[in-house]
Formats: C-alpha cells, structure tokens, sequence
C-alpha cells in the first residue's frame, strides 16, 4: 500500500538517492549508501520509504536495441498519433485502458491540442505493425485518424526524470 509523500517529506538525500536510482538501479545498500554519503540503516528506510510512497514504482532492466537486434531482427517502432470521434471522458478512458494493456505499445500520452493520444509502439516487422493497427486502431468504430511515424534511429533515450527543487 503506497502512502502519500508531500513536497516537504522530501529532502536533499530523498533526491540524491533517486537521483543515483534513475543512474544505475544495481548497487547493494552498501554501496548506495556510500555513494549518498548515508549510513546503509538510513539508505535502507529512505528507499524502503520511497518505494512505499510510490516513487520509486519498479526496477527493471534496460536493454540495449542495437544489441539485440542481430538476435531478434531490427524491428520497428513507430511514434502514432490518434484522434477519436468521440473525446467524452469514458470513450478517453477507455481506448487508453485497451491500448495500455497492448505489449506492443510501449508508452501511451494523452495531449492536447492536436490528437487526442500519442503512443510509441514496438513491432517485429511491417507486417507486424499492420496486424497492431488492425487490432488497436481499425477496428475502433471510434478512432477516426491514425498517423504514424516510423523510426529510422534513435539518437536519444533517457528515461530520467530531472530532479530539481523549485
């Protein structure tokens, strides 16, 4: 059960530790605690307690793309721009419920103006990606445009979120 943490639960050490997190999530507590400058007792209960509250929500591996490719084929990924008929808060909700619990799509926006959603989506091949749009987009009776961009490279992936105060 995640508890909230305010603004002013949050200290300089809080950031420090995320802020080695997002960098490189591996290191014991030993080591954690000594690249914060923290005792291991006081990194352990500060993670501990930033997991609980949320903002930590996993750790997961990152994988290199280029690396993997000769194993698994290039792939495509595809930045797809949708726009529906209907923009009622249910409809929203639920082609955003439908298409977040797709695999293939690896991030899912909400924006405005413009489309209604953004989604960044993972394929095997064009055939792949085809089959994806039949099952995502065309068969919606209310997804009225679909746009999408394919990727030729990625120049920049970074999943941190900058951490500075106000």
């Amino acid at each position: 059960m995640s508890s909230f943490l305010k603004s002013s639960d949050i200290d300089d050490s809080d950031l420090r530790l995320l802020a080695l997190l997002q960098n490189d999530a591996s290191p014991s507590n030993q080591a954690l605690a000594e690249l914060a400058g923290m005792s291991p007792p006081t990194c352990l209960r500060r993670v501990r307690r930033l997991r609980e509250s949320g903002l930590i929500e996993r750790q997961v591996a990152l994988l290199s793309a280029d690396k993997l490719a000769p194993l698994l084929g290039h792939g495509l990924t595809a930045i797809v721009e949708i726009s529906l008929d209907r923009q009622d808060a249910a409809s929203l909700d639920a082609f955003e419920q439908r298409v977040s619990g797709d695999d293939a799509v690896q991030q899912c926006y909400r924006v405005s103006p413009g489309p209604d959603f953004v989604l960044i989506v993972a394929a095997p091949d064009m055939p792949g990606y085809l089959a994806l749009a039949q099952r995502l987009f065309t068969s919606d009776a209310n997804v009225r445009n679909v746009k999408a961009f394919f990727s030729v490279k990625r120049a920049k992936f970074a999943p941190r979120i900058p951490l500075i105060r106000d």
